[in-house]
C-alpha cells in the first residue's frame, strides 16, 4: 500500500495505475491524469483533486470527505460506496458516475453534471445541487432531505422512494 501523504503530484500522469488502498490524504493532485486509475478504497481525506481527470476511474469505497473535486472529471467513475461528505463539487463532471450508496451529505454540488448519474440510495441530506443538472438521473431511494435542488434540472430523473423532506425545489425543472 502506498503512502503518499501530502505528496504533490499536481499535473501528474497516473492513468490507469493502480492506487487501491493508497494513503493520499493531503495530497496535491490538481490537474492530474487519473483517468482509469484504480483508487478503489484510497484515503484521499483532504486532497486537493481540483481539476483533475479522474473519468472512468475506480473510487469504489474511497474516502473522500472533505477533499476539493472543484472542476473535475468524474464521467462514467465508480464512486459506489465512497464517502464524499462535505465535498467540494462546484462544476464537477459527474456524468454517468455510480454513486450508488456514495456519502455526498452535505457536498457542495452547484453547477454539478449529474446526467445519467446512479445516485440510488445515496445520502445527499444538506447538499447543495443547486443549478444542477440531473436529468436522467437514478435517484430511487436517495435522501434528498434538506438538500438544495433550486434551480436543477431534475427533468426525467427516477426520484422513485426518494425522500425530499425539506429540500427546496423552487424554479427547479421537473420536466
Amino acid at each position: 500500500v502506498a503512502d503518499l501523504i501530502g505528496a504533490d503530484l499536481s499535473r501528474a500522469n497516473l492513468s490507469d495505475t493502480n492506487l487501491s488502498g493508497a494513503d493520499l490524504r493531503v495530497a496535491d493532485l490538481r490537474r492530474a491524469n487519473l483517468r482509469g486509475a484504480d483508487l478503489s478504497s484510497a484515503d484521499l481525506r483532504g486532497a486537493d483533486l481540483s481539476g483533475t481527470d479522474l473519468g472512468g476511474a475506480d473510487l469504489s469505497g474511497t474516502d473522500l470527505s472533505g477533499t476539493d473535486l472543484i472542476d473535475a472529471d468524474l464521467s462514467d467513475a465508480d464512486l459506489s460506496g465512497a464517502d464524499l461528505s462535505g465535498t467540494d463539487l462546484i462544476v464537477a463532471d459527474l456524468r454517468g458516475a455510480n454513486l450508488n450508496d456514495a456519502n455526498l451529505r452535505g457536498a457542495d454540488l452547484r453547477g454539478a453534471n449529474l446526467r445519467r448519474a446512479n445516485l440510488g440510495v445515496a445520502d445527499l441530506s444538506d447538499a447543495d445541487l443547486s443549478g444542477a443538472d440531473l436529468r436522467g438521473a437514478d435517484l430511487r431511494g436517495a435522501n434528498l432531505i434538506d438538500a438544495n435542488l433550486s434551480g436543477a434540472d431534475i427533468s426525467g430523473a427516477d426520484l422513485r422512494r426518494a425522500n425530499l423532506g425539506g429540500a427546496d425545489i423552487s424554479s427547479a425543472n421537473l420536466g
